[in-house]
């Protein structure tokens, strides 16, 4: 399986390569859903019971796009790549792929899991309706760090969705220029 996911994003970064910042937009067969859905579930439900904000902000969210498992990899033009679903109302809806492009001065592989609190339905609509959500259009995306969890309550959270990066492993040093974009498995 390792070796296919590695495969995997060694094609996607080469077609990303070649035709600018894109995302693999198919299911492959090799992909089992079901461990996309328990990779899924297990980091969210880490997530929310070890961050006070990431409870919070689930506890008003109208839903929860989690990828548990991203695998990013650069020296000088890099990417990252992995497969995640989209959660509302404790079910899954969609599957999605999740594709950063990067370039500058870096070098380095590290492994991460993200997920993005969709937190009213226009957000949730735009990544249903749109073919592909680039990170930066569309819905406003706050990140999360220590510093802004600190300040963050249910009366203060005003924004169309926040992210949250968790379980990073490896090493990644540089400088770079990054894109993400979402886009719907078929």
């Amino acid at each position: 399986m390792m070796k296919f996911r590695s495969a995997l994003l060694a094609g996607c970064l080469a077609v990303s390569t070649s035709l600018g910042l894109s995302a693999c937009s198919s299911l492959p067969d090799e992909v089992d859903r079901a461990q996309i859905d328990a990779g899924s579930r297990a980091a969210l439900n880490k997530l929310v019971s070890e961050n006070s904000a990431a409870r919070a902000i689930n506890n008003q969210a109208r839903a929860v796009l989690v990828f548990p498992s991203m695998v990013k990899a650069g020296l000088g033009v890099g990417g990252a790549y992995g497969e995640g679903e989209l959660i509302r109302n404790g079910a899954t809806v969609d599957y999605y792929s999740s594709f950063t492009g990067s370039w500058g001065l870096q070098a380095g592989a590290q492994s991460y899991g993200y997920a993005v609190f969709l937190m009213n339905d226009e957000a949730v609509e735009y990544l249903e309706e749109s073919d592909g959500w680039e990170i930066g259009v569309g819905p406003t995306v706050v990140l999360v760090n220590a510093g802004v969890a600190e300040n963050l309550s249910t009366s203060t959270l005003k924004e169309d969705a926040y992210a949250f990066v968790f379980d990073q492993k490896g090493l990644m040093a540089g400088i770079s220029i990054e894109g993400t974009k979402i886009t719907k498995l078929h």
